[in-house]
């Protein structure tokens, strides 16, 4: 034993370190088998020996599947580790590793007495322990480390476990020693070599052999060449001095020159490379040749930046959704009993996922071009918002989000300008969104379903004339609300009429649907809104005042798209996704959010909600965008803008897609009608944008027809209609309005009734529910003709002389005795109205001669005697 040995021996006396190293000394069977050789011994022996291994620190990448296959869309770690098995691992990088750190590392049992020797001297004169362990106590104590600080729950505990998994004392060392010696007895020299490759510390936050090969070569761990392979392991013996990524470091010999005087970047890890490389010739792993032509080349690294964060994919058009994955992953794992960590967080910077998201980057890539052709992502005078998401009906799938913004959390790049913004705005805040937008008209198609819902029909009208005081309206949860002094003006500013739902819908009319709301419970068009999965992006209860009705809760985006999707589907409403499957690095599964689908409408009235909207896009308020969609297939559709046009919306879909569309302002109050981009008038963007979008939808996913509205939905039943007839005006509408119609005056008509009182109107009898009647005010110019009927002709025309009536006389033949001469039947019939002078025609009796009227002898001889 040498000199320094005994030095070090006799320091430490009696000490547990002194018996164990005797022991290692005699043999590594001895060690292994864990005999003891004095009291020492048995003290060591009662250290804790099972090391117990917590998964590494891995990252997760989160990935978007493109013809079936995964392409990797951003990763998230606090350490860059994938693991790799044992034959991904290149023999250079093994045999590089042994020579370099343990030589010995095949033939002793987990603790090479002259490197713990060269280590506990170190330890005595308060040295860096590093250098001194095998690779088997190397690797004990990066597990230590790792197990430390991946049960740490605050930075100061990851501080306080990491310094004492490094501490330099003799105590740690020994402890190393006896989690090495027992590791050895259960685990095999090559996973133990394994295990070490793959948690070693490369430098930074770069750690295990597949990151530093991907890091600093731009290649796999099974591809590294030799003179690679040696510098990476270079590495590990000093992370910061040797690590490839800083050549300025003097300590990594910046400015250092070879003797011709040329330039040697990296020479401190060139030297310790070729040191390697020495060993590993020395030791027969490599041929001369391999070592020259290594020893030869340069240290030349192939930096290959790791995309870590959202904020890296910035530039690609998905860094929002990709936000919106993290959330996803945070709020689900998150337990709330622990309020010191989030565990989704955790398990997303630590838990090696693979995170496959339902995005189709195909659509998102023309939401993302739609909206940099039309949207600019900052300007002058309005700070602008666009968005785009798109929701695959039937499964709540996200397959597209969009927005006018580059995204980024630094507060630093935050605060060069209002291009960048770390709010989602497509989503609540609760998922990196904001506290919503109002959706404005695209809300109404919610007073539209419970009108379904309520036993309303879509061709039944109401009172839709504009007024200042709309009165109280109805809420079984909050008590009747007053709409006092609530006098909504149409966006056309038409004074307003009586119109049916569909014909509201279709022209998007304020004052329609507020009366719509006037019959309906404000509690139950919530209701219906919540059913079909909106809710306000805050979390508070949606508001139920009047006012909502016309789409002032403030909700994202996404909600809106999700509602969609949920009529379009039948009314079955499903959660919104962005996750299809998650992997952990073992292959095992980790169930990721699921989408909940409900029956928020029958489909009856889920047809007759799209039936309305069908109408909206073909002809309506909606065919701006409707008619610029190719391919075409059936679509619903809904506008919406908010007061002064400071938001505008375009909501839609297909039986197979829905698609949201918002331009609107992000902060401030500016009217986006007096607005202009380069893309033209900023209120009118929505439909430009939308049929690009839906376009590309359309043309990969298809759409079938919508269910067509049973006939009871289409129109109201048919009711009693009030005679009116001879009413005033005031008095006809006072009661054609109470019970349940609407009036329309149609001017002046010829009537008998008196002058100013309703003289016709239309239908009369029986209508449907809420149907128009036409009124038309009496000229008082008609009387009621006389019935002349049974009369003698001259009787019969004097009185209708004396009445003022001109008269025309026709005879005709008859049978009847009783009827010749006598007025047969008038036109007009008695009681006609009409005016003075017309011409009244009559028919007189003539009784046919020879048809008995004279009885015997009357006509000829009733016994055949005549001449």
């Amino acid at each position: 034993m040498s000199d320094a040995a005994a030095g070090i021996l006799g320091f430490v006396g009696m000490s547990a370190l002194a018996g164990i190293l005797v022991t290692a000394a005699v043999t590594p069977a001895l060690a292994v088998t864990g005999m003891a050789a004095n009291n020492s011994i048995n003290m060591f022996e009662n250290l804790p020996g099972y090391l117990e291994i917590d998964e590494l620190s891995q990252k997760s990448t989160i990935y978007a599947m493109v013809d079936g296959r995964p392409s990797a869309m951003a990763s998230f770690y606090d350490e860059n580790r994938e693991e790799v098995a044992w034959d991904y691992i290149s023999q250079y990088l093994k045999d590089a590793a042994v020579a370099g750190e343990d030589p010995r590392f095949y033939s002793h049992g987990g603790v090479d007495i002259q490197g713990t020797v060269r280590g506990a001297l170190s330890t005595v004169i308060g040295q860096d322990t590093q250098g001194g362990s095998s690779i088997t106590q190397q690797y004990v104590k990066n597990v230590l480390i790792n197990n430390g600080v991946s049960e740490a729950t605050t930075e100061e505990e990851k501080d306080a476990a990491y310094a004492a998994a490094t501490e330099v004392s003799a105590e740690r060392k020994l402890k190393e020693i006896r989690y090495a010696i027992a590791l050895e007895k259960k685990s095999s020299k090559d996973d133990i070599l394994r295990g070490y490759l793959n948690i070693a510390h490369f430098g930074g936050r770069v750690y295990g052999v597949q990151a530093a090969a991907q890091y600093y070569f731009g290649t796999n761990a099974h591809d590294l060449t030799l003179a690679q392979a040696a510098s990476l392991i270079a590495i590990v013996n000093h992370p910061e001095k040797f690590r490839l990524d800083y050549p300025e470091s003097e300590e990594n010999g910046a400015n250092s020159v070879d003797a011709a005087g040329n330039p040697t970047p990296y020479a401190a890890n060139k030297d310790r490379r070729d040191y390697i490389l020495q060993e590993m010739l020395d030791e027969k792993k490599i041929s001369q040749e391999e070592y020259d032509a290594a020893v030869a080349e340069p240290v030349a690294p192939n930096l290959s930046q790791p995309s870590t964060g959202c904020a890296s994919v910035s530039s690609r058009g998905y860094a929002f959704f990709c936000d919106y994955v993290t959330w996803e992953i945070k709020n689900k794992f998150d337990d709330p009993a622990t309020e010191d960590v989030n565990e989704g967080r955790e398990l997303l910077q630590k838990g090696g996922l693979d995170i496959y998201t339902t995005i189709d980057l195909t659509l998102q890539n023309e939401a993302v071009s739609a909206l940099n052709d039309t949207v600019p992502k900052a300007t002058d005078g309005v700070d602008i918002g666009g968005t785009v998401v798109s929701v695959e009906v039937g499964t709540g799938r996200i397959l597209a989000m969009a927005q006018n913004k580059d995204y980024s959390a630094d507060p630093e790049v935050l605060a060069t300008g209002r291009n960048y913004s770390a709010v989602n705005y497509n989503t609540d805040i609760d998922y990196g969104g904001s506290s919503g937008f109002q959706p404005g008209s695209t809300y109404k198609v919610f007073t539209l379903a419970e009108w379904l819902k309520e036993g309303h029909a879509l061709n039944e009208s109401v009172d839709a004339r504009f007024r200042e005081n709309w009165g109280s309206f109805n809420n079984s949860c909050e008590g009747t609300m007053s709409g006092d002094g609530w006098g909504p003006k149409n966006d056309d500013f038409s004074p307003g009429g009586y119109w049916t739902a569909v014909e509201n819908t279709m022209n998007s009319y304020n004052t329609g649907f507020v009366a719509m709301a006037k019959q309906l419970d404000l509690c139950g068009i919530a209701k219906t809104a919540e059913a079909l999965g909106v809710h306000r992006a805050d979390h508070d209860p949606l508001s139920q005042f009047p006012s909502a009705v016309l789409g002032t809760n403030e909700v994202a985006p996404l909600s809106m798209a999700t509602a969609f999707a949920g009529i379009a589907g039948n009314g079955n409403s499903c959660s919104p996704i962005a996750i299809d499957k998650i992997t952990k690095q073992d292959g095992s599964e980790v169930a990721p959010p699921k989408s909940e689908c409900t029956q928020a409408l029958t489909p009856e009235v889920a047809a007759g909600t799209a039936y309305a909207m069908r109408k909206t896009i073909e002809g309506g308020t909606a065919a701006a965008s409707g008619g610029n969609t190719y391919p075409w297939v059936p679509m619903i559709g809904k506008t919406g803008t908010t007061d002064n046009a400071e938001a505008t919306w375009m909501s839609g879909a297909s039986t197979e897609v829905a698609t949201v569309v918002g331009v609107f302002n992000v902060t401030g109050h500016v009217n986006l009608r007096d607005t202009y981009f380069d893309a033209g008038q900023a209120a009118s963007l929505r439909h430009q944008i939308w049929p690009r979008v839906m376009s590309v939808a359309n043309a990969r996913y298809g759409g079938g027809d919508f269910p067509e509205p049973p006939s009871s939905m289409m129109n109201a039943p048919q009711v009693s209609v009030p005679d009116v007839l001879g009413l005033s005006p005031e008095e006809a509408q006072k009661a054609l309005e109470s019970a349940g119609f609407g009036w329309r005056m149609d001017g002046e008509v010829d009537s008998d009734k008196p002058k100013g009182t309703i003289g016709a109107q239309s239908p009369s009898g029986a209508a449907s529910r809420g149907a128009i009647i036409s009124l038309q005010v009496s000229r008082g110019n008609l009387s009621g003709l006389p019935d002349v009927v049974g009369m003698t002709a001259d009787e019969a025309e004097n009185t209708l002389k004396d009445a003022g009536f001109k008269v025309n006389r026709q005879e005709q033949d008859v049978t009847d005795p009783t009827q010749d001469g006598i007025v047969i039947s008038q036109s007009p019939g008695s009681g006609s109205a009409v005016k003075s002078g017309d011409r009244v025609q009559i028919v007189v009796g003539r009784l046919e001669v020879g048809n008995g009227g004279g009885g015997p002898g009357v006509g000829g001889d009733s016994t055949g005697q005549g001449d």
